[in-house]
């Protein structure tokens, strides 16, 4: 499945619209050209919902905001709702501050986004904070362990049914679940945590794959989560000596160009719960 998963993207070359942060913004285009998809950048509100209207995804990233961006976030995601368009938040910080919070939660809670993919300290706080979602359970730990991995999994599976979306939480072990399925994954490296924008790529990468594989949404993700991940272990892999965190950048984002779909069935660590 995983295998069909990658071949569709590399097929259909899926356009992806990213509002992203501009700490990333380069390494996510990067991502997205490496998988075999398209990328477009635009936040300007008078640009996006025409180029929204063009790219049958929105990959929305909470890093960096401002009032322009805020705006422009809220105007393509209209319109790709409109529009039936695959739509995904990245809530970068979450909790960390007024404006990241009650940004999240209104964008969860005016749009309808078809992948929520954060860490869970950020997940937690979309649970406890939108009004379309409120009543979760949050009574997890903020870091997803062998010790605390049923009372996340429980977490997960009743956040993706109350907000209706594929919930991605990811972290040392990833979660990913539509509300009755979850897969739990054991891809990556520690030392991904040592390069900026890891995860906005994922986000680009798993809004390309939710795509090009519509009738496998939730299967998609999980592929796209174990794809960065074994793409990370490829990576440090070949890491020599004198190698850093840039170089060990790039090593990730050439282990993605050159992933097929036979490594990535082979390499995904995972199980269904």
């Amino acid at each position: 499945m995983f295998k069909e998963c990658l071949e569709n993207v590399r097929n259909t070359v899926p356009l992806v619209h990213n509002i992203t942060n501009y700490v990333t913004v380069n390494d996510v285009a990067n991502v997205l050209l490496a998988c075999g998809g398209s990328p477009i950048m635009s936040d300007e509100p008078e640009d996006v919902e025409d180029i929204t209207s063009i790219c049958p995804g929105l990959n929305i990233n909470i890093g960096t905001l401002n009032q322009r961006t805020i705006e422009g976030m809220f105007r393509a995601g209209r319109k790709a709702e409109e529009l039936g368009h695959t739509l995904l938040l990245d809530p970068v910080g979450a909790g960390a501050s007024k404006l990241r919070t009650d940004t999240a939660v209104k964008l969860m809670d005016e749009l309808h986004f078809t992948v929520i993919r954060g860490n869970i300290s950020e997940i937690k706080t979309l649970a406890l904070g939108s009004g379309t979602t409120k009543g979760v359970d949050a009574d997890v730990a903020d870091a997803v362990t062998e010790d605390t991995l049923d009372s996340a999994v429980k977490f997960v599976k009743d956040f993706a049914k109350k907000a209706d979306a594929i919930v991605a939480i990811t972290g040392a072990i990833d979660l990913v679940s539509d509300g009755d399925t979850c897969y739990v994954i054991r891809n990556g490296r520690s030392e991904m945590g040592k390069i900026t924008g890891t995860g906005c790529q994922l986000s680009a990468l798993t809004t390309a794959y939710v795509v090009a594989n519509p009738d496998n949404k939730l299967e998609a993700a999980a592929a796209a989560v174990c794809l960065m991940g074994l793409a990370g272990e490829t990576g440090w892999s070949r890491m020599q000596e004198g190698d850093g965190n840039s170089t060990y950048r790039n090593r990730i984002i050439d282990a993605i160009f050159n992933m097929d779909g036979d490594t990535l069935e082979k390499g995904a660590k995972y199980e269904i719960r």
